[in-house]
Formats: C-alpha cells, sequence, structure tokens
C-alpha cells in the first residue's frame, strides 16, 4: 500500500539542491515536511496497547477516586465530633462495600481503599488507636478534618482528557486508561516500513562465511530499531548488486509497504546502485547530508512512496536511522513527541579537530566522586566500529568548525531516547 506525499516544492520552504550537502537541520526539515501521516485507525483491547499511537483523545467518564476513601488501614471520625473520649466501634468497613452513615458519637473501623462512610471526614491510623477492655477504640496525637482521607475526584475528574491524541501508550498510561474503564482505544495502524539491503557480499548471521563475505548485521539492527519504533517490518532481504535487480526490489517494495528504507548502495562507486535506480523510478529530494558519520544519506520517492537511503557501514546506518530516519517514522506514526531528547554534560575529552560536517561520536556518561557527571568517549570512532554502539550510552554532537576542551559543556543524546 503507498500513501501520498506532499510536494516537498509546495509544502516547505526547504533548499533540496541534491549535489550540496545538506545541513542537519534542512534535511530534518524536509523529511518531516514530506512525511504522509497515517490516517487508517484500528480499534485494539486496552492490554495490547502499550507502544501503539492514540488516534483520539482519551476521556474519563467517572471521577477517581469514585467516592472519598480511606489512604490506610485505621477509624473513621467525624473529627468535630470527637472530645477526645474512647468511641464505641460502630461498624467495619473493608474495600469493596458501600458502608452505612456514621452513627453519631462512634468510630467505624476502616481498611485501605474503603469508602468513608457519610458524616465522617478523617481517618486515624490504626498505629495511632488503642482498643479498651470493652471494645472501645481512643486515639493519640493530632486529628486533623481531611487526615488520611482521598477525596474523590483527586486523581481524576469526570470529562477529564487524560490521554492526548497522538501519544505512544506507555505502560503507566495502560493502567490510567484502566482506571477509568475504558477497555479498548483506537489507535493508528502500524506504519509498514520495507527494507532491502544491498551487496553481494553480504550473509545472514548463522550461515558459514566464505572469503570475501561479511555478516549482514545493518538489516539486524535496523529490523530491531523498527520494531523499537512500532512499525510493521517487511523485510525483503538482500539484493543483488545490479542496477536491474534494485529497481525490481524498489517496485516491490514500494507495492507493499507505506515506506522503504535501504542500507547500502547509496554512495558513488559503480556497485551503488540505489540512487540511479530511484532516480530512474521516482525523484530525489536530497542526497548527501553534512553529518558524521553518515554522510552519503538519500531521500526520495518511488511512484508515492517515500524512500531513505541508508549508508553501508554499521555505525553509520545505526545513526543516520536514530537522527533522520526515526523522526520521519514517528511523523508518519502521527507521534506527538518526534525529536530526540538531549541533556547537556561536562565533556571528559578533549577534541581537536574541526571539521565541516557535525559529528555524532559515541559517549559513555560517567559519575565522580562528587556526583558530576561527564561524556568519555570511544577511542575509535570508526563507521565500522560497532561495537562502540554497545559501549556506549549515547551520541555527543560536535557541532561544525568547533573543538572541544575537557570540562566544556556538550549536548548528549542518550540511546535510550532513541530506541522507542
Amino acid at each position: 500500500m503507498t500513501t501520498s506525499t506532499r510536494d516537498l516544492n509546495n509544502s516547505c520552504d526547504c533548499d533540496n539542491s541534491r549535489e550540496k550537502l545538506q545541513p542537519l537541520e534542512s534535511a530534518l526539515d524536509a523529511l518531516l515536511c514530506a512525511a504522509p501521516g497515517i490516517s487508517d485507525t484500528e480499534t485494539v483491547p486496552l492490554h495490547d496497547a502499550a507502544g501503539r499511537i492514540l488516534a483520539v483523545d482519551l476521556v474519563s467518564g467517572i471521577d477517581v477516586p469514585p467516592a472519598d476513601n480511606s489512604a490506610m488501614d485505621g477509624y473513621a471520625i467525624a473529627n468535630a465530633d470527637y472530645k477526645g473520649e474512647p468511641l464505641r466501634i460502630s461498624q467495619r468497613i473493608p474495600a469493596g462495600i458501600s458502608p452505612d452513615p456514621l452513627e453519631a458519637g462512634t468510630a467505624a473501623r476502616i481498611f485501605t481503599g474503603a469508602f468513608i462512610p457519610a458524616n465522617a471526614d478523617a481517618v486515624v491510623m490504626q498505629e495511632n488507636a488503642s482498643i479498651g477492655e470493652d471494645g472501645s477504640v481512643s486515639f493519640c496525637g493530632e486529628i486533623r478534618t481531611g487526615q488520611n482521607v482521598r477525596s474523590r475526584g483527586e486523581d481524576i475528574t469526570r470529562n477529564e482528557t487524560i490521554l492526548n491524541k497522538g501519544r505512544r501508550l506507555l505502560p503507566q498510561d495502560i493502567g490510567l486508561a484502566a482506571s477509568v474503564g475504558i477497555g479498548e482505544v483506537e489507535v493508528y495502524r502500524r506504519v509498514r516500513v520495507a527494507t532491502f539491503f544491498t551487496g553481494s557480499e553480504l550473509v545472514q548471521p548463522g550461515k558459514p562465511l566464505e572469503p570475501g563475505q561479511i555478516y549482514n548485521s545493518n538489516q539486524s539492527v535496523l529490523n530491531a530499531l523498527l520494531s523499537a519504533c512500532g512499525c510493521e517490518l517487511v523485510s525483503l532481504g538482500i539484493t543483488e548488486d545490479t542496477l536491474e535487480a534494485t529497481i525490481e526490489t524498489f517496485k516491490q517494495a514500494a507495492s507493499e509497504a507505506d515506506c522503504i528504507i535501504t542500507s547500502g548502495g547509496v554512495s558513488v562507486g559503480e556497485e551503488d546502485h540505489v540512487r540511479a535506480a530511484l532516480e530512474s523510478l521516482g525523484k530525489i529530494d536530497f542526497w548527501r547530508v553534512a553529518i558524521k558519520p553518515g554522510k552519503p544519506v538519500v531521500f526520495g520517492q518511488v511512484d508515492d512512496t517515500p524512500v531513505i537511503g541508508l549508508p553501508g557501514n554499521p555505525v553509520s546506518v545505526f545513526s543516520t536511522f536514530c537522527l533522520l530516519a526515526r523522526p520521519f517514522l514517528l511523523t508518519m506514526q502521527q507521534r506527538e513527541d518526534v525529536m530526540p531528547v538531549s541533556h547537556q554534560v561536562s565533556a571528559g575529552f578533549d577534541w581537536k579537530k574541526s571539521g565541516s560536517r557535525r559529528e555524532f561520536v559515541r559517549a559513555q556518561l560517567q559519575t565522580d566522586a562528587q556526583g558530576r557527571q561527564s561524556a568519555i568517549l570511544y577511542p575509535n570512532q570508526g563507521s565500522g566500529v560497532l561495537s562502540s554502539t554497545s559501549w556506549a550510552h549515547g551520541f555527543v554532537e560536535v557541532r561544525e568548525h568547533k573543538t572541544v576542551t575537557t570540562g566544556d559543556r556538550v549536548v548528549f543524546y542518550p540511546f535510550s531516547g532513541l530506541m522507542s
């Protein structure tokens, strides 16, 4: 299935010159402007909705809690009527029953979550109560009106919007929806992403390697990243390194998916056919982004199906997906939060080479004895060193034409915020 894509030249004020390096912000603007939002929805049981994107606001039909209730085990009393004398226990109120009104001059034994009886306005916790030989109860300590009472609607009020359209449902959101009695939710259908990988040297993990071959780690990492983003995967495997085969795979992918993501074949080598195949079938909106690792990124369309061509080096695949493809796919999903979260940390390294591209270097956070946090770098920042991504906690951003000295404040993108 294909989805209509807006014409970039009409909908965005973006520079889409294909031959120069696109600044990161320009590439992101172009991607987000062109992302075709999925409008199809489906209704799923609440217990299956974690990770899905809400298609409508969720509104509570009840107050939570539905009535004043006790915050702990103890005794419910009418504070204004209590004169410090022992009180007769007139009823026992466990959770789950509707209590009788409290008799004047008495206390009610009450348990956590049980409804407060009419006429009562305070709960004395059982640790501050003592039972006399005649079965009456006495209290010590100060008693205040409203103490240990959870008021009706103090968490949620009837007709209140509890979760907004476009939110990715977290486990705690599932519990929140359940607390107001919602049993099923309307969500956007998953974005179908077709992937294929170019390179005659690639071998699937689990098979023996012949001379000149390498394992296809890019497929494994990309499929896992797509799954973490909530996408439906259409895996087309490895494509032969010919223009004809690449064209045929593009045609198949465009007929089956909402978006196509490739890895490899986007550079200018004699065996790189993705760009040429894309130009022969559709159009290219931009090619090459001013980032490192990951410069040779291509974005275009086959018919109306958007295509993101990622580089072939393993770290480049990982970084360009996180920085470019992920925000694009989240926008297609109608997510409300698409940009990666970052914060500043202290640099625990020197970076003396000032480059013309923005660099995203793999870094690990360390905390010293005083609780101060700093980022240290993996010693080998090569784009083929995939082990650096497992070692690191995130990316440190080094801006174009800038250097870094130990102690400087730098922007850090934690991987935990790039995996969902």
